[in-house]
């Protein structure tokens, strides 16, 4: 007997004989770039993908992050945003309204930059170590 995750077919591997120098994926990430040429563009929009690399046409079908970029971006921006509210209210204590109209945008506009970045770093470095989702063999 066997499961449903073993009726279907794998998923498209995304080893490749193609050579490319190898690039930074943090940097690839932040740019937002191809995660094997360095060159195509990663994202359509804001966080979609596209379906592949104009440069080297690698398919982005394998690219699943997940829900890590946005624990990643909660737990940093709420670190910089809660640790900023505390020190201004020790320090000056102002209205409420202060905090109103200087952290609301500061969380929006941080929160959106970094879930790009560390969407496309998530994403760079699952192509760089062939991340996969696993799968039990049985013979």
């Amino acid at each position: 007997m066997t499961s449903e995750q073993d009726k279907t077919p794998d998923k498209i591997s995304h080893d490749d004989s193609a050579l490319f120098a190898p690039v930074d994926p943090f940097k690839v990430g932040i740019q937002g770039c191809c995660p094997r040429c360095g060159q195509g563009k990663l994202f359509d929009g804001l966080l979609s993908l596209k379906p592949r690399c104009a440069a080297c046409d690698l398919d982005y079908a394998f690219a699943d992050a997940g829900d890590g970029p946005a624990v990643f971006v909660i737990l940093i921006v709420g670190f910089i945003v809660i640790g900023s509210v505390l020190w201004m209210q020790i320090n000056y204590a102002p209205p409420i309204w202060v905090y109103i109209v200087l952290f609301a945008p500061l969380t929006i506009i941080l929160s959106l930059l970094s879930l790009r970045w560390c969407k496309g770093i998530l994403i760079a470095l699952q192509y760089r170590n062939n991340a996969a989702e696993g799968r039990v063999h049985r013979d």
